[in-house]
This record gives C-alpha cells, sequence and structure tokens, in this order.
C-alpha cells in the first residue's frame, strides 16, 4: 500500500519534489489499508514494509568522509612551522597504502622529523586551553586530537542525518562507519545528484537569534490571514450571485482557540464546521495559533517565540501562504519564521513555528555560531540534565550584550533562539545578563537531547569539512529492470526447489516443501521487523538460503531412509532421523552462519544486504526444517498416513554406492594443480580486471540506442578525458560498462561537472540518444580500504572455519584438510576470473560482490565438508571403522552421504543457473562466481578435503581398546 501512495504522490506531483514531499506528509495519517478491524495510515505501513535497496529502487549511495588533515590543521590554528606541515604532508603520503588512521601517521612522522619535538605548542592555542596544557606529552595530544576526531564526525553524523530528514527521502539510511572517519548514506529514489552533492557538503551554518514575543507578532499572523481569505474569496469562481458573505472571525481569539489547541489537536466537533473556519480563516486552518486557557477559562496568547502549531502533513502549506508576494511584502524585514527542527511529541507528529527578530537591516543573526569554544552535555545542582556552553572572548562580550538586551523587561524576558541550517533546534528564555561566556542551558530535556544539542552548538566551529569520496547513482530505469530480472529469478528457482523435492522426495518432499514457504514468510517478517534493505543480491541470498534450507531436510529424509532400509518401523525411523542428522545439520549451518558473519562485518553497501539476507535465511529455514517439518509429520503419523520418503525411480538411487575415491585421489590432486598452476601463471602475467570499488575511478553503465563498438567509445572519450578508458559491453550489444580513473583524485566541486560534460561530449558524439542508468565513483583511499578490508574477510573466515572444525572435530588433520580444501576453492575461482577474462561474454571484475561469492562458496564447501566429517566422526564413535584401514572408513563415510551431496548439489546449482540466465547483467559476474565456485567445492569436499585427511593420518589402521570409542592413531 506504501507503494501505490508513493506512485501516486509522484503522478501528483509530476516531478516537483516539494509537491511530492508535501502529498507524502498529507497522507502520513490517512488511512491507506483497511481491514474492517483495523485500519492503518500510511505511515504506519511506511515503518514496516521491507525497503528497497538503490539497486532495486533507483536512488543514490553516496560516502562521506570526514577531513581529518583539516581537522589537524584547524586544531593547530593553521600553524606555519615547517615540522608540522611537513609530517602531515608526509602522513597523507602513507595514507593511502597504510590501515593506520591519519592521526597515527601524523604522530609518526613527527617523531621521525623531530625526535625530541614536542607537539603540545602547536595546539595549546586559545581555543584548545582547557582541553591541551602547553606541558602535555605528545601521546597526550594525539589522545586529544582522536577525541576530536570522534567528535567531529559526531557531529557531522548528526548534521546530515537532520538535512536528510528535511530533505524528504523516503526510507532513508544513514550510518557511521564504525572505526573510520567515514559516513554512509543512501537515498532510495531520489535522483537528483546535484542537489544532493549540494545538500550532503554544504557548510553548516550555526547561528543565535534574538526572537519576538507571540504577543507582539499576533497581530501581524492575524492580517496575513484575512489577507489570504480576502484573495481567496476574490479569486473564486463558483460563489454565486448573491450570495451573502460570511462575516470574518479571525479576529475572534476565542473562536481560533476552540479550532485546535496549543498542541495541534483538532478538537473541531464536524467537518462542516471545519470547512468553514478553513474557508473564513484559511492560514489559522493549518496553522493553530499559540494559546492556552487562563485561570478565568478565557483563551490567551500563549508568552514566548512560539506564534503557531502546524501538523506536518500542513506545514508546505503554511510555506506557500507565508511565500506568496503578498504575503511577503507585509512581513517586516527583521521579521524570519523558522519551524523548529523536531516535533513537539513523536505521536503528535506537530512543529513549532518560530519567530527571530533580526539584527539590522539585511535580516542578519545577533550572533555567528563561529564564537563557541566548546560545548558539553552537564547536569546543574539539581542533577537535572543542561548544556554548558563556552564562547570565545570576543564571543563572550557579543553574548554579554544579546542577552543583557533579552533580559532587561524581568517581566517579560526574551528567549535567544539557537538555529542550524534554518531551522530551530532549541529557544532557551535568558534569566539574566551572561558574562564571563561560559552559559548554562536548561529545559526539560533528556541526557540524549542535551548530547544532541551540545553537538549541534559545536557544528558552528566545525574544524572538519565532509567530502564525497565514494558515489554510487543508481537510474530508476535500472531499479525497475532489477526488480523484474529478480523477481523471475526468485520465483524460478523456488518453483525449480519445490518440484525437485516433490519429486525426489514423495510426500516427504511436499511436507518440506510447505516448510519452505513457512520458512520464506518468517524470512520476510524477520526483515520487515528488523529493517533490512532488501538488494539485489539479497534476492540472490534469499534464493541461495532457501536452497541450501533443503539441505536440512535432505539430511533427515537420507537418514530416515537408511532406518527405513534397517527394518525399523517409520515412526522410529523419523524419530531417529532427525536425531542422527541433528549434528550434522547444526555443524553445516553455523560454519556457513559464520562466513554470512564475516561478510556482514567486513562488506558494506548492497553486500550487506545479501549477508543480512543469507543469514536471516539460515536461521529461519533451521526452524522450518526441524520443527515445522517434524509437526507436520507429527501430524500425519497421528492419522496414520502412510508416509513415503522416494518415489520408485529414487529409492536405491546411490543405495549401497562404492565408488572408491581415495584410491584415485592423486589423479584429482593432478586435475585441481593444472587448473590453479594455470591460473598462477595468468595471475601474474594477465591479472586481473578489478572493479572500481578496488582500484578507485569512475564507472558508468550506458545503454545506448542502437549497437556500438567498444573501440569506437573508447577512442571518443580518450579525445575527451586524455587518457584512455576502460569499455566494456555490459549484457546486450547496445549496452556498455564505462571505467575511468579521469580526475578522481580531485575533490573539489567543480569536478563532477566537468567529468560529467566530458562524458555527455564524447557519448553524444556516439549516439544523440543514449541512457546513464548507473554510475559510481570511488576514490582510491576508500578503494584501498574496501581491496584490504576483502583480503582480511577471506584471510579471517579461513581462520575462523579453522578453529570451529578443531574445536568441533578435536583433530588438527581435519581442520588443515578443511582448510585445503577451501584454499583450494578460492585459487580455482580466481584462477577461472584470471583466465577467462575478456573471453567469456559478461563481466569478470573482482569487485565487493565477487568477495562476497567467495565466502559463500567456501561456507558452501565447508558445509559439504563438514558432513563428511560428521559421518566419519559418527563412525569411529560408534565402532563401525574398527579394525580398518583410513581409506575404509573414509570411502564409506563418503558413499553413505553421497546421496545428500547429490541431491542438495542439484538444488543449489539449478538456482545459480537461474540467476545466471535471469537474474540481469547486474548478477551475471556474481552468479557464476556463485556457479563454479560450489561446483568445485562439491569437487572438494569428494577428492580434495577428505581424501587429504588420508594423507595426514597416513593410512595406519584405527584399534579399538572399548566399545566406546576408536581412536585414529596419528
Amino acid at each position: 500500500m506504501a507503494k501505490k501512495v508513493e506512485k501516486d504522490a509522484r503522478e501528483y506531483a509530476k516531478g516537483d519534489p516539494d509537491k511530492e514531499k508535501a502529498y507524502l506528509d498529507s497522507m502520513a495519517t490517512q488511512t491507506v489499508y483497511n481491514l474492517g478491524f483495523a485500519k492503518y495510515n500510511y505511515q504506519y505501513v511506511k515503518e514496516r514494509e521491507i525497503p528497497l535497496g538503490l539497486d532495486l529502487e533507483g536512488g543514490i549511495n553516496v560516502t562521506m568522509e570526514i577531513s581529518m588533515t583539516d581537522l589537524i590543521r584547524n586544531l593547530a590554528n593553521h600553524n606555519p612551522d615547517a615540522t608540522f606541515t611537513a609530517s602531515l604532508k608526509n602522513a597523507e603520503g602513507r595514507l593511502n597504502t597504510s590501515q593506520k588512521d591519519i592521526i597515527t601517521l601524523f604522530g609518526e612522522e613527527f617523531s621521525k622529523l623531530s625526535p625530541n619535538g614536542k607537539l603540545a605548542p602547536l595546539f595549546a592555542t586559545r581555543e584548545n586551553a582547557s582541553l591541551v596544557k602547553i606541558d602535555a606529552t605528545n601521546s597526550e595530544v594525539l589522545a586529544f586530537l582522536r577525541t576530536q576526531s570522534t567528535s567531529a564526525v559526531e557531529r557531522s553524523f548528526n548534521i546530515l542525518r537532520t538535512r536528510i530528514d528535511k530533505f524528504g527521502v523516503t526510507s532513508p539510511n544513514i550510518q557511521m562507519q564504525k572505526g573510520t572517519n567515514r559516513i554512509l548514506i543512501e537515498l532510495p529514489g531520489v535522483n537528483d545528484v546535484q542537489r544532493v552533492r549540494k545538500l550532503l557538503q554544504g557548510t553548516a551554518q550555526l547561528e543565535f537569534w534574538e526572537t519576538y514575543d507571540n504577543t507582539e507578532i499576533f497581530s501581524l499572523i492575524e492580517n496575513i490571514n484575512k489577507t489570504i481569505a480576502a484573495t481567496q474569496v476574490s479569486t473564486k469562481e463558483t460563489v454565486k450571485p448573491g450570495a451573502a458573505a460570511a462575516k470574518p472571525t479571525s479576529g475572534k481569539l476565542a473562536q481560533l482557540g476552540a479550532r485546535k489547541d496549543s498542541t495541534g489537536k483538532d478538537t473541531t466537533a464536524t467537518s462542516a464546521n471545519q470547512a468553514e473556519q478553513a474557508r473564513q480563516n484559511p492560514l489559522f486552518a493549518v496553522l493553530a495559533p499559540a494559546t492556552y486557557q487562563g485561570e478565568n477559562g478565557q483563551t490567551a496568547l500563549r508568552p514566548g517565540p512560539v506564534v503557531g502549531y502546524s501538523a506536518q502533513k500542513d506545514t508546505a502549506k503554511v510555506n506557500a501562504f507565508l511565500n506568496t508576494p503578498a504575503i511577503k511584502a507585509m512581513i517586516p524585514q527583521n521579521l524570519k519564521l523558522l519551524w523548529g527542527v523536531k516535533p513537539v511529541s513523536d505521536e503528535s507528529k506537530v512543529f513549532e513555528l518560530y519567530a527571530l527578530k533580526a539584527s539590522g537591516f539585511n535580516g542578519e543573526p545577533a550572533m555567528a555560531g563561529d564564537v563557541i569554544t566548546d560545548a558539553r552535555a552537564d547536569v546543574d545542582q539539581s542533577n537535572n540534565p543542561e548544556v554548558v556552553m563556552v564562547m570565545t572572548s570576543d564571543g563572550s562580550q557579543m553574548w554579554r550584550k544579546v542577552t543583557a538586551t533579552a533580559a532587561a523587561d524581568p517581566n517579560n524576558k526574551k528567549s535567544i533562539a539557537i538555529v542550524l541550517d534554518n531551522y530551530v533546534y532549541s529557544a532557551p528564555t535568558v534569566q539574566n545578563e551572561i558574562s564571563g561566556g561560559i552559559s548554562s542551558i536548561t529545559g526539560k530535556f533528556t541526557s540524549n537531547d542535551t548530547k544532541d544539542l551540545a553537538n549541534v552548538l559545536k557544528a558552528g566551529r566545525l574544524p572538519a569539512p565532509a567530502k564525497i569520496v565514494s558515489e554510487y547513482v543508481v537510474g530508476p530505469t535500472l531499479g525497475l529492470e532489477s526488480i523484474h530480472k529478480g523477481l523471475i529469478s526468485s520465483i524460478v528457482g523456488v518453483v525449480v526447489i519445490l518440484l525437485f523435492m516433490g519429486l525426489y522426495y514423495s510426500k516427504g518432499g511436499w511436507v518440506a516443501n510447505v516448510a519452505l514457504i513457512v520458512n520464506l514468510f518468517f524470512l520476510m517478517g524477520v526483515m520487515a521487523s528488523l529493517g533490512a534493505v532488501l538488494t539485489l543480491p539479497g534476492i540472490a541470498g534469499i534464493v541461495l538460503s532457501l536452497a541450501m534450507s533443503i539441505d536440512a531436510n535432505v539430511l533427515i529424509y537420507e537418514r530416515v531412509r537408511e532406518e527405513l532400509s534397517e527394518g525399523k518401523p517409520l515412526k522410529l525411523a523419523i524419530s531417529e532421523g532427525y536425531s542422527k542428522a541433528m549434528s550434522s545439520i547444526l555443524d553445516s549451518n553455523i560454519t556457513t552462519f559464520l562466513t554470512g558473519l564475516i561478510l556482514f562485518i567486513f562488506g558494506s553497501g548492497p553486500i550487506l544486504g545479501f549477508a543480512t539476507t543469507l543469514m536471516l535465511g539460515i536461521l529461519t529455514s533451521l526452524f522450518s526444517a526441524i520443527f515445522i517439518t517434524r509437526i507436520i509429520l507429527e501430524w500425519l503419523l497421528d492419522r496414520k498416513q502412510n508416509i513415503s520418503f522416494s518415489i520408485k525411480a529414487t529409492e536405491n538411487l546411490f543405495k549401497d554406492s562404492k565408488f572408491d575415491f581415495i584410491s584415485g585421489r592423486k589423479k584429482f590432486y593432478a586435475i585441481s594443480s593444472f587448473i590453479i598452476i594455470a591460473g598462477l601463471i595468468s595471475m601474474f602475467t594477465r591479472g586481473f580486471s578489478l572493479g572500481v570499488d578496488f582500484k578507485g575511478g569512475r564507472s558508468y553503465f550506458v545503454e545506448f540506442d542502437k549497437p556500438v563498438k567498444t573501440d569506437a567509445v573508447r577512442d571518443v572519450l580518450l579525445t575527451e578525458f586524455g587518457i584512455a578508458p576502460e569499455v566494456k559491453t555490459y549484457g546486450s550489444s547496445n549496452e556498455v560498462k564505462i571505467t575511468t580513473s579521469f580526475m578522481v583524485d580531485n575533490s573539489s566541486e567543480e569536478t563532477e561537472a566537468i567529468v560529467s560534460k566530458k562524458l555527455n561530449d564524447g557519448l553524444s558524439k556516439i549516439s544523440p540518444k543514449y541512457l546513464i542508468k548507473d554510475a559510481q565513483t570511488v576514490g582510491p583511499t576508500i578503494a584501498n580500504d574496501i581491496k584490504i578490508s576483502a583480503v582480511y574477510s577471506v584471510i579471517f573466515s579461513i581462520l575462523v572455519i579453522f578453529l570451529y572444525i578443531f574445536i568441533r572435530f578435536k583433530r588438527w588433520q581435519f581442520g588443515v584438510s578443511a582448510i585445503v580444501a577451501l584454499l583450494h576453492d578460492v585459487l580455482v575461482l580466481l584462477s577461472i576470473f584470471s583466465l577467462f577474462n575478456g573471453i567469456l561474454p559478461f563481466s569478470l571484475d573482482l569487485d565487493q560482490s565477487f568477495i562476497a561469492a567467495i565466502l559463500t562458496v567456501m561456507g558452501y564447501s565447508i558445509n559439504d565438508t563438514v558432513v563428511v566429517f560428521d559421518r566419519i566422526r559418527e563412525y569411529i564413535d560408534e565402532g563401525k571403522g574398527k579394525n580398518q584401514s583410513v581409506s575404509t572408513v573414509i570411502n564409506s563415510a563418503l558413499n553413505s552421504t553421497l546421496s545428500r551431496t547429490v541431491v542438495t548439489g542439484i538444488c543449489v546449482i539449478a538456482v545459480l543457473i537461474i540467476i545466471f540466465i535471469f537474474g540481469g547483467e547486474i548478477l551475471r559476474g556474481f552468479s557464476f562466481a556463485m556457479l563454479i565456485g560450489v561446483v568445485f567445492g562439491t569437487y572438494s569436499s569428494l577428492f580434495v578435503a577428505t581424501p587429504f585427511v588420508v594423507e595426514l593420518i597416513k593410512e595406519k589402521e584405527m584399534t579399538s581398546t572399548t566399545t566406546k570409542k576408536v581412536e585414529i592413531l596419528p
């Protein structure tokens, strides 16, 4: 329903973002979903829908970086000291290749250039006097810089969050990237790139304004209301001749107060009265005067700077009234009407309108915010939250004058409004003249309120500007295509799984299918409740998790079939099947979940969506496979239903198989070695095609109205850029992907305009009709960080899996064998991407999606390997391997789990083929990596991991001293 409302808003606005926002605001409290017994408004359903990622909805993804070098320079008051300047320059030079932060690097470089030098004299400025002492050690100064850097990031985050909230974006996502000086921002549905850049990179404007009292302004507001009413009546064409004019009642304060109280809540009895009031008082119909009930029961004007209250949905209409030429002419030059930044309460969604008094004739504030040296959240003598504000010496003198004026009349003390980016954050009443430059701001604050206000006050002296270091723009056309292809691949993938399970396992398979459908509903419900963003890789993660969720049922059903083949009754066979499969189910899912968790920690952007859905899918599928299927099967047993777990064609499939996986293992070692050696040669000679998020630069996905040759596009853009871009066919012959490093190191505001002009000039020479469907910019620093994080994520995954296998199986041979198989899978995948790059007709770039594929393949591969290891452990614990060689035991384990390996492999591979075919070009490289990885992951489980255990144990026979435990001799 939320999507329908937003579609209506777009149609109504016809491209005007302000109109679209006003429409959505007006629908916030309107019922859009009626179940009869329950009604839900737009705001309710919007907050509970699963938000779509940029690749599905279109929009802008931006990574902002707070400039720490500017922070250090500003905190040192731009000290010209040669050692300071050289140290900072050297630190900047190392930043692109080091994982250390700029402050650490700066400290190291300063120590190199001046081993006995002191940092304190550089930073013990007048503004920092209370924080840095002249005799402070270098370690203390560096700690001060780190504290200030954290504070700068938090302040920037709060400012950006507020700006985005006021920007009117539906379901924005803004988050600080922990441990960095970066802020990630996603704005779905936004395509005005220039407006977003201006919004995000604009300097914060903190100001202090004197205020008018409501009693001083009401007559003006009343006259404005009369003027609007007269204008509307004079222009109304539907007034019948001879109709009696309604008597104006806008001057009657009691009647105005009767319509809305001071919280903005409607108290009017009937819609007819509301319509009449709106006609007579158009402004007051959307802006309730600030009134209260006096002791004598009479309505009176509320004192203070607030002149009215308006519901969120009505603020745009109030602004429209106030911005008409006739009304603007009525408002004095020294009056400024601004909204409060937050609603009066979260429930009411009602905002206050403040009356500010300008100083001089140019409409200036009383003071600028750059006079603040410090602000902190504190508590007063009564332990109530307050904000302590400290000013510079010049600011103290100005503040003394401003507060003296505000407190001059003891019976009518005025407020000082604290304004950031044209929104009032607070308007405390001045009690007395304040000298000395230290002020306390009290009120009905919570501790969080004081922290936020302290951050706002410090924003006026924000020493570190925020710059865009990464940008990803997805056009709405590409978003719609992604949704279409994602849905097709999802539906086809699920249908294939359902049909295969029903055909292979008969009635038991259809029981598993019911659990799978329930699992899908659980997964979507959990995602909605957690506010998880659904991305295109996320859809792939859902389908893949469903395919892998079948594995738990396959493990159970194969066990049940084994028990039935031994002649056990159906009920006991089902019970034993669940019991014996539990160890393998938990081990295989935990290892896969661990790789998803690491991907979640190290990944960013769409990869987070993939990791989230994969992990949630594992959790919900475990519940569905273990409990839902068991409940259904028990229900069928209670009703004496016959439950079959195979059809005639699959009844004896893989039963009593005697494949010798071990004796021919060296042949498979040779095959793997050949692929890996060829790949290594290719890696060192041809290398890889790195995605823009690994090497930095700009990337564009362009669709032309006709087929184009990549060489022609490259030659034209070489002329424009001066350097040759990389141009590849991306899907059909009229679509290309262009990657260039042109001006990637330049972060000035004019850069994007220059690059955009040259790109469009070049593309128009190829064909005047083209569409840029996707654009991405990644700075070299962030590209290096992403690349290093990717390497760390793979290494860390391998270590975590080794530790889990070692702890779970209590033998280092199993852990080492598992790691050898994982390294084998990673190297084979890298080899294929290097060998076939430029040969296959789709992109084989190494990027974050490729790393996601590698980690998921590792999870799948270890899943497969662990199932076999569990069976080997079972044979050992139950004494089945007594007096048998290691080769015999492992061969038996591989054959007994072969049916499960094949069935799960078929499901996952079938789904990946579907995603590869139907998922679109964006997912093609990712699904290809997954497909190759799963094939070789299954191969490595059978022919590398478990056979390698034989090499480590060296074929010694197993002996048993008790019937309880059988040992493998090292």
